[in-house]
């Protein structure tokens, strides 16, 4: 079986480069996360209509918020930087990154369900919008708002946990994550 670690490409991404990485990967989820927040902010604060709530791009560049090929491909690119860096994580920080991973696997599949059925016109139970499965009980902007969080939070508790290791975790480390904060 090979390791993740043997593809050329995923070592550097995981080694010497895996620091530069994250900072990126989680400036991209950081201005995703503030794009929701904001929109919490225009409904809850400003008391904005749900439908012209759009956060901070969305208001110049509306077609964004209803494009559900780009909230689709925001979850397919976030999963696959949830699972290009998890080798780069060993214990504890593996244990929390992988949990990120997970539900992503889950936010992944709500936004192919809602995308099949954008583009196919048949929604789910009827509705008269694409509709994911936990919509069916939560509104869409609250269940964002969630599933944002359930990811954000591991993500950020796998990383104090890679920057603060175990003297163990430290030596099987392949990256130098946490001897640069030293």
């Amino acid at each position: 079986m090979t390791h993740a670690l043997d593809l050329p490409v995923l070592r550097t991404l995981n080694t010497s480069r895996h620091r530069r990485a994250l900072m990126l990967f989680m400036v991209v989820v950081a201005a995703h996360w503030a794009e929701h927040l904001a929109q919490a902010v225009q409904i809850y604060v400003l008391g904005m209509p749900v439908a012209e709530a759009r956060g901070v791009l969305g208001m110049p560049l509306p077609w964004l918020v209803h494009s559900e090929w780009m909230h689709y491909g925001y979850a397919l690119v976030m999963m696959i930087g949830l699972i290009l860096l998890r080798p780069g994580f060993v214990g504890r920080a593996r244990t929390w990154w992988t949990a990120a991973l997970v539900i992503q696997v889950w936010h992944h599949f709500e936004h192919l369900l809602l995308l099949v059925q954008a583009m196919s016109g048949a929604n789910l139970a009827g509705r008269p919008v694409p509709t994911s499965v936990l919509q069916l009980l939560l509104p869409r902007v609250e269940l964002h708002l969630f599933y944002n969080a359930v990811v954000f939070v591991p993500m950020v508790v796998a990383m104090v946990k890679h920057n603060n290791p175990s003297p163990r975790e430290r030596a099987e480390a392949p990256c130098a994550c946490a001897a640069a904060r030293s």
